[in-house]
């Protein structure tokens, strides 16, 4: 008497509509986050979030649960998750990080970069301008997520890329409109085409010091004060 052999699921391609599926929820949340379209200190469920996503709460509740690791949301029983008010001490050390990290590799950039490689940049930076003076500012966010870890890709670290995105992905431009109101994110998006300026001339200290300029301006804007 023989025993069938049990049939196998593919788990590979089983999980990887799943994953990429998850990926894309927890990406669009992260943003919304960012864009303070979900707001600190709010309540939202899986479920209504589902609703506006056009998918099943399943994917929702697992991007909330990796959100959750992250430090960006909490998760509240019987309720939903509440997204996380980030402290100014917070908020400094994280862009304290991201000078550790982002400043020496734009400089490495700026030694390697091919003019190939700046030209593909240009055209986000133009729509950096166009997003500034237009004040779409989610549309701003996202070609500004888009910009800079394609810059810093330039330098061949993905783990690199991943979690400078991360921690972009933990500050909120909560003052963004108030900056365009009175009229200085149009400075702040100019200085992506300084920075490819610099990198196309292989400028090393420039572009090091552009980019700790330009985090001086983060470091104001994601905390909603003045630049320390």
């Amino acid at each position: 008497m023989s025993i069938d052999a049990p049939r196998e699921r593919p788990v590979i391609g089983s999980l990887a509509e799943s994953s990429s599926l998850r990926s894309r929820v927890t990406e669009v949340l992260r943003q919304a986050m960012v864009a303070g379209e979900l707001e600190p200190g709010r309540i939202y469920s899986a479920p209504a979030l589902a609703e506006r996503l056009g998918v099943s709460a399943t994917p929702v509740r697992e991007a909330m649960m990796e959100l959750t690791k992250e430090g960006l949301v909490e998760t509240l029983r019987h309720r939903g998750y509440r997204v996380v008010e980030l402290g100014e001490v917070t908020l400094d050390e994280i862009i304290e990080v991201r000078e550790l990290i982002e400043v020496p590799t734009v400089g490495r950039v700026a030694a390697v970069a091919t003019p190939e490689q700046v030209a593909l940049l240009r055209p986000l930076a133009d729509r950096l301008n166009e997003t500034a003076a237009a004040g779409e500012l989610q549309e701003f966010i996202a070609t500004d997520t888009t910009f800079h870890l394609r810059l810093l890709g330039i330098a061949g670290n993905q783990r690199l890329v991943e979690e400078v995105g991360r921690l972009r992905g933990m500050a909120r431009l909560s003052a963004l409109r108030r900056l365009y109101e009175e009229g200085r994110l149009g400075a702040t998006a100019r200085e992506h085409h300084d920075l490819l300026d610099l990198i196309e001339a292989r400028d090393v200290a420039g572009a090091e010091a552009l980019m700790r300029r330009h985090l001086g301006h983060v470091r104001g804007v994601w905390a909603g004060r003045d630049e320390g």
